[in-house]
Order: structure tokens, then sequence, then C-alpha cells
């Protein structure tokens, strides 16, 4: 049986970016568990779920948080399961603060990071980690793979025939 994947919100309203990463897990037939949890508002509860993830059946654990976006890094601290961080652009300084509080973590305590308000990348990340040990999923990423390479060969195409005489 596959692992799951959690994804964990600092606010409910990362979901509109955090859908990206839910909607491309489905994609590869991952279950998904997603919740509301801060890592300054429910510390206790947010190291309870990582330090009882592996044992609940997940594979990966996504994080999205906003501002001082120390989900992800807590979370880290409490597991030893992959722990992919999605900084969300929320505040004045256009998601340089979350991209930085997730991405600068001490020694021993890694966070895969993805771009600012990457959901999309965070879950292919996570099927990419979870592919190595299940098939299924790693044939249907090589098909997202090829499924790219002629979408950039057909947009191309139509260039080269439609639009040579614009250039």
């Amino acid at each position: 049986m596959s692992k799951k994947v959690a994804i964990l919100m600092g606010s409910d309203s990362d979901l509109p970016v955090v859908k990206g990463a839910i909607n491309t897990l489905k994609s590869f037939g991952i279950t998904v568990e997603v919740h509301v949890t801060s890592a300054h508002r429910t510390p206790k509860q947010a190291c309870d779920f990582a330090s009882n993830a592996k044992a609940n059946g997940f594979g990966v654990i996504i994080c999205a948080a906003g501002k001082a976006a120390h989900l992800a890094g807590i979370i880290a601290a409490h597991t030893t399961l992959p722990v992919i961080g999605i900084p969300i652009k929320s505040s004045t300084l256009d998601g340089m603060d979350s991209l930085l509080s997730t991405v600068q973590m001490p020694k021993g305590i890694p966070v895969a990071t993805v771009a600012i308000d990457g959901a999309d990348n965070a879950g292919i990340l996570a099927a990419q980690m979870l592919g190595i040990h299940d098939e299924e999923i790693s044939h249907k990423l090589d098909k997202l793979k090829l499924d790219m390479v002629e979408e950039v060969l057909a947009k191309d195409e139509k260039l080269q025939t439609e639009m040579w005489w614009k250039i």
C-alpha cells in the first residue's frame, strides 16, 4: 500500500495556493490529508502530528506557511520523514520572508523548499519521493515528463508553421 502525503497549512488562507499540491498529488493517485496547524499558535499539536506521522502511514509531509514560516522547520525537527516547504506570499515582503524562514534550516533539520507559492512543484516532488518505491507513481511521473515534452514541441511547431511571418 502506498504511503499518504500530509499537507499542513499555517492558516486556512493558504488553501488557494495549496490546492495546486492537492490536485497534483490526486492526479498521481496519492492519498492526501490536509490540516491547519501553526508552529506558533498550536505548536504542541504540530509536533504531535509530526512525531506520529510515520506510524500513521505518511511518507512525505508538505508544509505551507507565510510570513515567519516556521511550520516546515518545526515539523522537520520532529520527524525523519521528508518535509517539503511551500513559502507563501502573504506579506509586504512578497514572500521573501517566508522563503528565507523555510529554506534557512540548521544542520540536521533539512527542509526541501520549492518556490514561493510553488505548490504544484511540491506535489510533484512528493510524488517523486514516493515514486522511488512505487512503480505506479513512477510510471505516472514518466508520463508527466513526456506530456511536457509533447506540449513544448507542439507549441514550437505552431510557432514555426503559423507565426513565422510575425517574427
